[in-house]
């Protein structure tokens, strides 16, 4: 076989006093994520994209929330190392789409570089490397602005 597909889903509740990092990139609003990383749910979501793929867990296995060394994480560290695994299996990335869900801030003008910076991550072309945003119409936990979500499709192939 030589592509495998992997989808990925985080959600991290959104608080007060903590940054909002997304795609790595700091963006100005007055809640932040929480969790033990920088809680980046579009870097999470991806790197479980990318270990179910191929059969490896889930990040919790690879970056458990109770180690300490992971308090406070730069996820895209994290996205590099497992990027680094895959690699090790033999696998490269062909692509990746993924979607943010939130209410506010508004994503558009930070899109660009959130690809940027997980193309550089990952050593691919931004155009590999498919990033949407959109509302969830305020239903369910995200609409009522309680957390953000995000969802990631990644499609490897043998090198």
């Amino acid at each position: 076989m030589n592509l495998r597909i992997g989808n990925g889903y985080d959600i991290h509740r959104l608080v007060s006093d903590r940054p909002l990092i997304l795609g790595g990139v700091n963006i100005p609003h007055s809640l932040g994520l929480l969790g033990h990383s920088d809680a980046d749910v579009l870097t999470h979501a991806i790197m479980d994209a990318m270990l179910g793929a191929l059969s490896l867990g889930d990040i919790g296995h690879y970056f458990p929330p109770s180690d300490p060394q992971w308090a406070g994480a730069d996820s895209l560290m994290l996205l590099s190392k497992v990027h680094q695994l895959i690699q090790q299996q033999g696998w490269k990335i062909g692509n990746i789409d993924s979607v943010i869900v939130a209410e506010r801030p508004k994503l558009k003008p930070h899109i660009e570089k959130m690809r940027e910076n997980i193309a550089a991550v990952l050593q691919l072309l931004p155009n590999q490397v498919g990033i949407k945003a959109t509302t969830n119409e305020k239903l369910g936990p995200v609409g009522r602005e309680e957390g953000i979500c995000a969802y990631a499709v990644v499609l490897l192939t043998a090198s």
